[in-house]
């Protein structure tokens, strides 16, 4: 892995957690019974180590969301019969890789996608260990961090920050593999075009969805579309898909930077980018009053345009 990757792994997770402890502040943690998910589909990679804990639930600003996840699966939202286009989105919902936003980064991402005619397939992938009891949970979420050193004052724009312990995302590079995998191998019983497989994520699956990028050697993206994750500059590889990414300049990840998209555009391979007045960090597909609203719909004409939703 090169310098540059490193870099943006490192800096991605590290921003993530850091976001995710603040945005947890503002809103109280309540338990949710465990949801019946009857069409996810297990994808076999395997557990987590030093993993006590089992799956569990609980609900923030009126949101599912799960944490402790050491089965992956992979839940499809298929279009309605006659309105198949035959694209299909892998849809990484985010949580600083400690939890999913299931509804409002995964299930409301993938029925929007499926109203579209795009098949949609909600990756619930692996997690780090947290604690077992809610409260506890709630306490580690809620406790004192130390924030991120702040640039040198005479620091050049896109200069990268100081760097965090390095993450591990083997266990998530392995799921989002494995469900390309499957796609691809059930892709005539779910009306897919295997030429037209792309994969979106938020946050920290957005992190997930530019380190399948950078790194996987089984996944083959048609485009990808990484929503408010982590600016930094990567090397981009030879094959790399078509890139659509948003982020909000209000949002704390952005720091002024455009290093992901400047590699992009200089590595020649398409490139979009929507920097939104305001959204702050964690929309989803939109919040009341807030100009980011509007990604999803320049995201749905970024992919006609590229000739990515026309029917076979």
């Amino acid at each position: 892995m090169s310098y540059l990757q490193k870099t943006f792994t490192v800096l991605l997770s590290f921003f993530l957690v850091f976001a995710s402890t603040v945005m947890a502040q503002d809103g109280t943690i309540y338990p949710l019974e465990t949801p019946e998910e009857p069409n996810a589909i297990l994808l076999g990679t395997g557990g987590v180590n030093n993993q006590p804990a089992k799956e569990t639930w609980f609900r923030q600003w009126g949101d599912p969301m799960a944490r402790n996840i050491a089965t992956a699966t992979l839940t499809p939202f298929l279009p309605e019969p006659g309105k198949a286009n035959g694209t299909a989105v892998i849809v990484a919902p985010g949580g600083g890789f400690s939890w999913l936003s299931m509804g409002h980064e995964g299930w409301e991402v993938a029925e929007a996608l499926a109203a579209q005619g795009i098949a949609a397939f909600v990756l619930k992938y692996r997690l780090n260990p947290t604690p077992e009891k809610l409260e506890d949970f709630s306490a580690w979420m809620n406790r004192p961090r130390t924030p991120a050193p702040a640039p040198p004052s005479d620091a050049k724009p896109n200069t990268p920050a100081p760097r965090p312990p390095q993450r591990n995302l083997s266990n998530q590079l392995e799921d989002a593999e494995a469900a390309y995998a499957m796609i691809v191998s059930r892709a005539k019983e779910w009306g897919v075009d295997t030429d037209r497989i792309g994969m979106i994520g938020f946050s920290a699956g957005a992190g997930l969805t530019m380190h399948s990028t950078l790194h996987s050697k089984t996944m083959k993206l048609a485009f990808i579309g990484p929503i408010y994750g982590g600016m930094g500059a990567v090397d981009v590889p030879e094959n790399a898909p078509p890139m659509f990414n948003v982020i909000a300049t209000d949002d704390f990840l952005f720091l002024g930077q455009t290093g992901v998209i400047e590699s992009w555009y200089k590595a020649g391979i398409p490139v979009e980018f929507h920097l939104y007045q305001n959204g702050g960090h964690g929309f989803g597909l939109g919040n009341p009053d807030r100009t980011s609203n509007r990604w999803f719909d320049a995201f749905m004409y970024w992919l006609e345009v590229n000739k990515f939703l026309a029917s076979k």
